[in-house]
């Protein structure tokens, strides 16, 4: 793919789905690379090409759905489904009369499965990939390991047991550089971060006043884009409706319906809290972050100069970078992975936990070039809880080596999971 920033290992789950499954759809936010896989792996293996951004393909679709459909070639990709829902009862019964595998390749800027009356209409015959901005690792051309490494527990780096500890860069501002530009190609793409922000800017405008009023009719648009403002403000802080329904003359209930469209089109989400019986007085409030950094900064209106110099924020957005970071990575992973936070009202937390079948892992995440048993706790304190079940601990920081801080306690170094050189 001619200087095209693309997703290199998604590729391969979209290729092995097309050959047993007969609909794949992709879907995740406006930009993030579905067209572009899409087109790439379609062009190699003769699917023919439809985009509902045409408005001659839409009206025709949803004039005679049943009729379209039926006049498709044997392999098509539909391009933004989301705005033809008529589409999938007809798609439904087209598959069910042939199930081939590989027929339709759908691609998505909503989620689907939420939109009234289609949750159920495609359930066993179609796959579903989720596909996020891209991740550092595809970037650079690196094979994504970190997973791995932390339910093995694995964090040796040494060449061999009487070396020294193999030494990471330190990222330092350019950490801050990184979380602004984000994972979007078109993004990534811009040569400076001015235009890098203008084009988030147009993103955002474009996102409201196309994608939203695909899949619902709301009266005051005009508060969507203050509403993603402030949800940018509170990314990975404890989800408040209260908090953002306050600036706007509207009740908690429809703020909270703003924020289940937002959530739909792949724009914020909401990390859900970690439950044990072998711990009291937990908090059952989800957190809240959005799906990119990149969009993040520019709805709040910074650069990477004035997130480095903020330190409190830099660490807040931290969090989201690496939680999206850890999502993408959990995508091409070969188990299922669940997602969670853990907090108590002692404000003892874990900022990420993942559950791979029995096994749990915690992640803690700091901005600082410094490590203390102090940044430990949550972790000890889960790994108390889990017992055998707890595969590892991992204290991320902007050091230079892997440390031990006990068993199955580690520190890593952010670069571990942000490589900076392409293979």
């Amino acid at each position: 793919m001619q200087n095209t920033f693309y997703h290199r290992f998604t590729e391969e789950t979209l290729r092995e789905a097309l050959q047993d499954t007969p609909v794949v759809l992709l879907h995740g936010s406006r930009q993030c690379g579905k067209t572009t896989l899409a087109q790439y792996v379609g062009e190699q293996l003769g699917y023919h090409y439809i985009s509902f951004d045409n408005d001659n393909q839409l009206q025709a679709a949803k004039e005679d759905p049943v009729g379209f459909v039926q006049r498709l070639p044997e392999k098509t990709i539909l391009d933004e489904i989301q705005r033809t829902p008529e589409l999938f009862t007809a798609i439904k019964a087209s598959v069910d009369n042939n199930r081939k595998p590989g027929r339709f390749i759908l691609t998505g800027s909503a989620n689907v499965l939420l939109l009234p009356k289609l949750a159920d209409s495609l359930a066993g015959r179609m796959e579903i990939i989720h596909l996020r901005p891209l991740a550092q690792c595809e970037l650079t051309g690196q094979k994504p390991e970190f997973l791995q490494q932390l339910f093995n527990a694995d964090f040796d780096l040494k060449p061999n047991k009487t070396a020294n500890p193999i030494s990471l860069p330190c990222l330092g501002e350019s950490l801050a550089d990184i979380i602004c530009k984000g994972g979007y190609p078109a993004a990534i793409a811009r040569t400076t971060a001015k235009r890098q922000s203008a084009w988030y800017r147009d993103y955002i405008t474009t996102i409201i006043q196309r994608d939203v009023q695909d899949i619902a009719r709301i009266r005051n648009l005009d508060i969507l884009p203050k509403l993603l403002a402030l949800a940018a403000s509170q990314t990975a802080r404890l989800f408040n409706s209260a908090d953002l329904a306050s600036p706007f003359s509207l009740s908690r209930p429809t703020i909270r319906e703003y924020l289940a469209l937002l959530e739909q089109i792949f724009l914020i989400e909401l990390l859900q809290p970690w439950h044990s019986n072998r711990l009291s007085r937990l908090i059952r409030t989800p957190k809240m972050h959005l799906s990119d950094t990149g969009l993040t900064c520019a709805l709040l209106g910074i650069n990477s100069l004035t997130l480095w110099q903020n330190k409190t924020l830099l660490g807040q957005l931290l969090e989201t970078f690496i939680y999206q970071e850890l999502r993408k990575l959990a995508d091409w992973h070969d188990e299922e992975l669940k997602f969670y936070h853990f907090r108590n009202k002692d404000k003892v937390e874990v900022d990420i936990i993942i559950e791979q079948g029995l096994q749990l892992a915690g992640i803690e995440i700091k901005a600082a070039a410094t490590i203390t048993q102090s940044d430990f706790k949550g972790l000890k304190k889960l790994k108390g809880a889990c017992g055998k079940q707890f595969a590892a601990g991992v204290v991320f920081y902007d050091g230079e080596n892997i440390l031990s801080f006990g068993e199955k306690l580690f520190a890593v170094p952010i670069s571990l999971l942000v490589p900076t050189a392409s293979l």
